[in-house]
């Protein structure tokens, strides 16, 4: 069954940046609020990059978080939970012919982990 009857209103460059926008908010949804600390973070970052890679389109997820912020964790158990200034997220994805990487990071100026659209080819 193919699903181009449903995204029929919309150009192939459109599509290939939905698939990457509507996976980044999914990312921020499920995620953001996770317990994470210094040793779990790189499991974490897999877990992530693993699941959303799952989603249609999707060919490749990165995700760094900042450990700077969490050597911060100035309380007792050691650990944060997980909030958007503290992500850097690359997610590719492809309709087609159609190449997009859709990225969301903390922007100091606007003072705002910011999702927006890095490259269209």
């Amino acid at each position: 069954m193919s699903d181009q009857k449903y995204f029929q209103n919309i150009t192939t460059r459109e599509r290939a940046i939905f698939e990457g926008a509507i996976t980044m908010g999914a990312l921020f949804h499920q995620f953001v609020g996770t317990p994470v600390s210094i040793d779990s973070a790189p499991s974490l970052e897999k877990a992530i990059e693993e699941s959303l890679t799952l989603q249609p389109c999707i060919n490749n997820v990165q995700v760094s978080i900042n450990r700077e912020m969490l050597e911060k964790a100035d309380n007792e158990y050691e650990y944060l939970s997980l909030t958007g200034d503290m992500l850097d997220v690359r997610v590719s994805s492809q309709y087609q012919e159609v190449n997009t990487v859709v990225r969301m990071h903390y922007i100091e100026e606007l003072q705002y982990p910011l999702m927006y659209v890095e490259e269209v080819d």
